[in-house]
């Protein structure tokens, strides 16, 4: 585990447990008072009672809400197993003024598996970019929390510069050492070298594999929308740098707008096709919309699957 060599790392991670603690519990908050009771974080922490198990650890209150028989989790007892894995390449690092997506991403997932640990599912982290560069096992414990949790820090803090992405070769090593059945939660831009044709085969190739695994998927597209779908720059003259190769242009936004925008808006819909296709949830995730889009998503998908 990672060692916490001073006072200002221990208060970044209890910062980062803070969030997430609040993120989540401001979250369930809103379920509760929500008029829809499709599903609820209560009913991670319980299962369907199966007909001719003992009948002591029904839950008589939430059978008198939800008119359905729920028995009690106990710790022991681990629901699913979860991984996460972030990309980290130099693009996640837009924008360079405000939140970025890696930071967005960073905090997302640490709300996420502070809710994980919550409702005791067994979660892993996968740090990627030009490579896969770390993973861990898939754990429920508190330790297991703050120590992925300390890896998000690093990861945040040691910034990668002009390094690129290469998304597949990851998903086929996670299909490959991962247990059968297993949820695989994606956070990344998906701007690998633009995307090109054999870029593209590559990345659902290896979709594939993990589908032919029976793991499920769930793909966070982290962007900031009004920059790089909206291409909301001003009407002056902008030099722009790509983060992933260094290489630069100095252009006016009017000139290109329309071009950009058809050209992303096609790679953003033969992507979203191809999802569908191999039965992955795309989810867009705008930096500017908070993470509780995040957390209902994750727990749709959750309920769907036990």
């Amino acid at each position: 585990m990672p060692q916490l060599s001073n006072d200002q790392q221990i208060r970044q991670l209890a910062n980062l447990e803070l969030l997430a603690r609040q993120v989540v519990e401001g979250f369930i908050t809103g379920l509760h008072q929500s008029p829809f009771h499709g599903f609820s974080v209560e009913f991670a922490e319980h299962r369907l009672y199966n007909s001719g198990e003992s009948v002591k650890n029904i839950d008589w209150k939430l059978f008198a809400r939800t008119d359905k028989l729920f028995v009690k989790q106990f710790e022991e007892e681990t629901n699913l197993r979860c991984y996460l894995l972030l990309d980290t390449s130099s693009s996640m690092n837009f924008p360079a003024i405000g939140q970025s997506k890696l930071q967005f991403s960073v905090y997302a997932i640490a709300s996420l598996m502070y809710l994980f640990k919550k409702q005791r599912d067994a979660f892993g982290l996968c740090l990627f970019s030009d490579k896969m560069d770390w993973i861990s096992e898939a754990r429920s414990t508190s330790a297991h929390l703050f120590y992925l949790f300390a890896q998000l820090e690093s990861a945040f803090e040691q910034q990668k510069q002009k390094t690129e992405t290469n998304i597949s070769q990851t998903l086929h090593y996670i299909a490959n050492n991962i247990h059968q059945r297993s949820m695989v939660i994606i956070f990344s831009d998906m701007l690998e070298n633009g995307m090109s044709e054999e870029k593209g085969q590559a990345l659902f190739a290896a979709i594939q594999h993990l589908r032919y695994r029976k793991h499920e998927i769930l793909i966070f597209n982290v962007m900031d929308k009004a920059h790089e779908l909206d291409f909301g720059f001003d009407n002056r003259p902008h030099h722009f740098v790509d983060m992933e190769t260094g290489s630069e242009i100095r252009i006016h936004p009017n000139q290109v707008r329309d071009t950009y925008r058809d050209a992303i808006k096609n790679y953003r819909h033969q992507l979203a096709l191809k999802c569908a296709q191999y039965g992955v949830e795309l989810i867009d995730a705008d930096i500017s919309q908070g993470y509780d889009h995040i957390l209902k998503s994750y727990l749709i998908k959750r309920n769907r699957m036990i």
